[in-house]
């Protein structure tokens, strides 16, 4: 009962910060334990627009139904969620149904939230209400007919959501749980690493195996050997997470924004259990055969890698450590699609920044200077070399993403 007083559940319809602020002897302690939480659900990402206020919502998140807008989730009354009460709150976190019974879609990533427990969300909820209110009038649903009818979400939930906080492991230590819970819950990695069913659905029997989402692949995290993380140690995972780069890569993409955003900020130990849990998945995995040197894919794409890429890569695939990412035997380089690096080669790509690593690295475009033809050999020779063994990249993938790119 002394909780639920000091969170002043039943909120005033004002506009100054103060009015949403939490009082009681534990709220201090509650709303940094909030913020810290937030944190770790990286809630930037889809609440925040670069340059606005936080959490005032409006970001773009792009589905394979059309686009969706994040909510305004500070305590403004009218625009916000500052008319809200926790038990919405808690609905919504554990079940995606928003103030009045409204079904979310699940962008919300409330399939992974439903793992996180109630007392992590009251103290999520506390540190909310002390965000600056900022009026802005979000309309989240940007979806086309028939996908913004919100009723077909009682499908959907029935065939891809289950319900329930999670639940410790009694066999697993408690690292390895506190690594679940996060990976799970509040990471919702498999958000991005879980491969989608045709209508958005994680593959469960592929859990965290690699998926592809906006143009780019996440890659398989789990402990397995060739295609996940089997050859980097936990301090590798760490060193990624913390600092976006390690012996092995460096986050691009939706990724360095999640280590910039999110992971940089995570406790060491939080990061250490995560990668604890990690390694402990999936160890078999059958590696295929690389295609053969002489195949004519090959020795078109060894001659431009030696030409455009091994100054940086080096000759042997091996990069430079936390400056140009190592080929040789990748995880990233052997997922069975391709996407991620078409679009580095076309695109090019600047890696995040972070406290720890400040500068980032860049690789330049070379979309005005080869062919998709030339892309795909020097990708398909990159992938069945130096250890290496995956799918050949064809031309019309290249095309493909070409194509994309010229879109957006």
């Amino acid at each position: 009962m002394k909780t639920l007083l000091n969170l002043g559940i039943g909120l005033l319809a004002a506009t100054s910060i103060s009015a949403y602020a939490v009082t009681g002897p534990d709220s201090y302690e509650l709303v940094q334990k909030g913020k810290y939480i937030a944190t770790l659900g990286d809630c930037t990402a889809c609440h925040t627009v670069p340059g606005k206020p936080l959490f005032s919502g409006g970001v773009a998140i792009e589905t394979p139904f059309g686009e969706l807008l994040g909510a305004n989730i500070t305590p403004d009354p009218a625009t916000g969620i500052g008319r809200w009460n926790f038990e919405e709150f808690q609905n919504t976190m554990a079940r995606g149904h928003a103030r009045n019974g409204k079904q979310l879609y699940p962008a919300m990533p409330y399939a992974a939230y439903t793992k996180v427990t109630r007392e992590d969300n009251m103290a999520l909820w506390a540190y909310l209400r002390t965000i600056e209110p900022v009026h802005n009038e979000v309309e989240t649903n940007q979806l086309p007919f028939p996908f913004n009818i919100r009723m077909s979400m009682r499908v959907w939930n029935w065939l891809n959501f289950t319900e329930g906080e999670f639940e410790p492991d009694a066999q697993k230590s408690e690292q390895w749980n506190r690594g679940a819970y996060l990976v799970q819950g509040l990471g919702h990695c498999g958000s991005c690493h879980t491969p989608k069913n045709l209508i958005g659905g994680d593959k469960s029997s592929e859990t965290l195996k690699g998926g592809e989402l906006q143009g780019w692949m996440a890659p398989n995290i789990t402990g397995v050997a060739h295609v996940g993380l089997g050859d980097w140690s936990e301090d590798d995972i760490v060193q990624y997470l913390k600092t976006g780069a390690n012996r092995y890569d460096i986050a691009s993409g939706p990724m360095a924004e999640a280590v910039e955003n999110s992971t940089q900020h995570w406790r060491d130990e939080d990061l250490m259990a995560v990668a604890v849990y990690l390694k402990d998945l999936d160890h078999e995995h059958d590696k295929p055969q690389p295609l053969a040197a002489d195949e004519p894919a090959m020795t078109a794409g060894r001659g431009i890698y030696e030409d455009r890429c091994s100054g940086c890569h080096t000759p042997n695939g091996e990069g430079i450590p936390t400056l140009f990412p190592k080929l040789a035997n990748a995880p990233l380089v052997n997922s069975r699609e391709a996407v991620s690096m078409i679009r580095v080669v076309l695109a090019g790509n600047r890696a995040g920044t972070t406290d720890a690593a400040p500068t980032g690295p860049a690789m330049p475009s070379f979309a005005w200077n080869l062919s998709d033809e030339n892309v795909a050999d020097v990708l398909t020779y990159i992938r069945n070399s130096w250890g290496n063994a995956a799918p050949a990249v064809s031309a019309s993938e290249v095309r493909k993403q070409r194509e994309t790119l010229q879109d957006e």
